[in-house]
């Protein structure tokens, strides 16, 4: 089990990396992104085998937490538009392997 000045520096960080998150999508560099949201699982398996915390500390976290789902709400917001490109244009490829088998253009 962590500690629970453990658990606000896992919050610390959480909020930072969500919020390093958000510039990256903001500047659309999207190939960092992975990595990013592989090191917040990571926190949040950690923050499964919290303590119970003091008054003073769950204030704390409620702070980071609000933090985090802002910026996590900022990254889909601008993530699912790019999603939704890739998977038109996925389609469209699709679409497109498809009638060149039809019609034996491609085998």
């Amino acid at each position: 089990m962590i500690s629970s000045s453990e658990v606000i520096h896992c919050y610390g960080q959480l909020a930072s990396t969500v919020s390093r998150m958000a510039a990256l999508a903001r500047a659309r560099q999207w190939d960092q992104l992975p990595d990013l949201e592989a090191r917040c699982a990571s926190v949040v398996d950690q923050l499964k085998l919290i303590e119970p915390l003091d008054s003073l500390q769950r204030e704390e976290v409620e702070h980071l937490v609000i933090r985090i789902r802002e910026d996590q709400e900022e990254v889909c917001r601008l993530v699912k538009p790019q999603l939704d490109r890739l998977m038109a244009r996925m389609a469209h490829l699709q679409m497109q392997n498809n009638i060149g088998q039809a019609y034996g253009l491609l085998q």
